[in-house]
């Protein structure tokens, strides 16, 4: 008997509720595999599984981190008895972030729900490094769900709405997930940079409702905008997007997946893998048709409360329904127009009959049917389908205050300031809290997922964006800050340009005040040196900016301007867990006008090189466990300048 049919019993026999509560537990979580891993055709990910697939490509990961490239992908077929690959590198087109993701945004909803699935730190390692995978979906183009690309079927990747959204909602939905859930601490925890998740955000919201450059629209986006990624966060561009797959890509036997779409028709040739340029014309309205598309609606519909929709839908569904000798329902991959009524209804649309075809029965399809009964039936409810309740919008801070610390080179510039009426600091009125190059934040996080044992060297060394630099850090008791990456002057040459500066703070204000929708306020912490004010007596470009940010408004954003530590309890504070084995070495005074610290040992000095040493007079983020002290060659009081090792 299974679990629809004893739940059923139970309640229509009245057991006692802590036995139909466990049923009913039973029942979702069984179901919830069964149709939450379910992304594509021919492609099942298991909670297991998945992880032992692809632990066997970890070397592709690792390549992939860096490359983007579509030889370094994992594979996208696995098989399911052994978990070894089943189609070589070049026989297929690997490239699906989207099945990726969902493996992903699956894994972070069963753990929400209080199922363990990863149980040793090499698996977290691991799942952290699928994180870094993914995250730069919104700049990789890839063979969608459909595994064939470009529209034209011509073995070219782009870049898809559907992919991007369902790498959103993963990354939404894994940061800050603890693994071993109750069991876990802060080794098992998944870190996610804040600006990766909005860079697939702005570009979602860029695509929709389109698919990709060659497809208008495409039905997989009903995965997108609704269950069970619920990456869009416009309700607007949802009703948009799904008014439009009901306009274009609607019929009586389901959904086209996209307009020209020549997969099983009668006017493919299944004996080539690719299309003739112009070729796409020859199956417009004889596009196959979807029933899998109509459970998205259903479920779209339970999950909104648009309960005119989910009646439509199901009614449609039922006049297509197969059943078994048993009674049991089955549902086919698609219905097709056979090679004799093609004409016919090329010449009028949807008058023709259609035929079953394809898998029989579908398993995506017969997945998402059964969740959409037992929601219809009442007997389980949508936090169950979704612990993490993607599926209530989140709307963004109207009111955000973008709080701005300045720290001041000398006490000549603080004086400076504090005449036009401006609060600033000194690097020693800074302490506890210590300031930092964004470039060393970025070499933090190369120590996240690092595993000497798989292989996994980390996060790659990349910029840390506008949000990232905007949130406070804290590491063994201690705070950090970073100034945004267009403030470091040994990287970025351009922010000697003082005109050049100014556009990229108020840049960096009105992208804050658009997308930050994190708990707590940012905080925007600038150093202020003679240069960016010139000579006493002069207003530059600079000084008219921080007088127009004291006046507490700036950009379209409410902005205050303050000293450090009185941000500390409005501010958004990450803690950097994954640093636990790196302390933070003594402290050592800053030097000259760049704020950089004289070096006192050997060890230091080579971390420094590393890129990962102190700033502006604080603790270094990272260093090595053990040091002796010694003295180094140079003269007394060389500064950083002096014998670093650029990055």
């Amino acid at each position: 008997m299974g679990p629809i049919a004893r739940l059923s019993k139970t309640r229509r026999n009245g057991r006692r509720q802590g036995e139909s509560v466990r049923i009913r537990t039973e029942c979702s979580q069984a179901y919830a595999r069964s149709a939450l891993l379910y992304d594509a055709p021919d492609q099942i990910v298991l909670e297991g599984l998945g992880v032992v697939a692809r632990a066997i490509q970890i070397e592709k990961v690792e390549k992939f981190k860096k490359s983007q490239s579509r030889a370094d992908s994992l594979h996208a077929k696995y098989n399911i008895a052994t978990g070894a690959k089943c189609v070589s590198d070049e026989g297929w087109g690997h490239l699906q972030i989207d099945a990726t993701s969902l493996y992903i945004l699956t894994l972070a909803q069963m753990t929400a729900s209080g199922l363990q699935i990863v149980f040793t730190l090499d698996e977290v390692s691991f799942v952290q490094n699928l994180v870094f995978y993914i995250e730069s979906a919104y700049r990789t183009p890839d063979y969608g769900i459909w595994e064939r690309g470009d529209k034209t079927n011509n073995g070219l990747p782009e870049l898809n709405a559907s992919s991007v959204g369902m790498a959103k909602a993963a990354l939404e939905a894994i940061d800050e997930m603890d693994l071993f859930g109750c069991r876990g601490g802060a080794e098992s925890v998944i870190h996610v940079l804040t600006d990766e998740k909005q860079h697939c955000d702005t570009i979602l919201h860029s695509l929709l409702p389109r698919e990709s450059t060659s497809k208008e629209v495409d039905s997989s986006l009903l995965s997108v905008i609704s269950f069970p990624a619920f990456a869009c966060s416009d309700p607007e561009l949802v009703n948009k997007t799904r008014e439009k797959i009901e306009r274009e890509l609607k019929g009586k036997y389901g959904c086209k997946r996209f307009l020209r779409d020549g997969y099983q028709t009668a006017r493919e040739d299944p004996n080539r893998l690719y299309y003739e340029p112009a070729e796409l014309k020859i199956f417009e309205n004889v596009e196959c048709e979807w029933p899998v598309f109509f459970t998205y609606f259903i479920l779209d519909g339970l999950f909104t409360g648009r309960d005119e929709q989910v009646e439509e839908y199901r009614h449609l569904l039922n006049s297509i329904l197969d059943y078994d000798d048993s009674g049991s329902v089955l549902i086919p991959e698609l219905y097709f127009v056979p090679a004799d009524k093609v004409d016919l209804e090329c010449e009028s649309p949807h008058s023709q009959k259609r035929y079953p075809g394809g898998k029989f029965p579908h398993m995506w399809a017969q997945s998402l049917y059964f969740l959409g009964c037992l929601l219809y039936d009442r007997l389980i409810d949508p936090p169950e389908l979704d612990p993490l309740n993607r599926h209530h919008f989140i709307a963004k801070n109207i009111d955000l205050v973008i709080q701005i610390a300045l720290v001041a080179e000398d006490e000549s510039i603080k004086e400076e300031l504090s005449v036009h009426g401006i609060d600033s600091q000194t690097v020693d009125e800074l302490r506890p809290i210590h300031v930092h190059p964004a470039r060393y934040l970025s070499k933090a996080y190369t120590r996240l997922g690092k595993n000497a044992k798989l292989g996994l060297s980390g996060r790659p060394f990349l910029d840390i964006g506008y949000l990232g630099t905007s949130k406070l850090y804290s590491h063994r008791k201690t705070i950090f800050a970073f100034h945004p990456q267009f403030m470091d002057h040994e990287q970025f040459y351009l922010s000697w340009d003082v005109d050049m500066l100014v556009d990229f703070i108020q840049s960096n204000l009105a992208y804050l005040k658009r997308s930050w929708n994190l708990n707590g306020r940012p905080t925007m912490t600038l150093e202020v040196t003679r240069y960016l004010l010139g000579e006493q007596g002069h207003k530059t470009s600079m000084l008219k900016l921080l007088q127009k940010l004291n006046s507490g408004y700036s950009m379209g954003a409410r902005v205050k301007i303050g000293k450090l530590k009185d941000f500390l309890k409005t501010s958004c504070i990450t803690k950097l867990s994954f640093m636990r084995g790196y302390p933070v070495i003594e402290e050592s005074a800053a030097v000259g006008r760049s704020f950089h610290r004289t070096l006192s040992s050997e060890s230091t000095a080579s971390w420094e090189r590393e890129g990962a040493g102190s700033f502006s007079g604080g603790p270094a983020l990272l260093s090595p466990v053990t040091s002796k002290k010694k003295s180094i060659s140079g003269p007394p009081g060389s500064s950083f300048d002096d014998i670093q090792v650029q990055l």
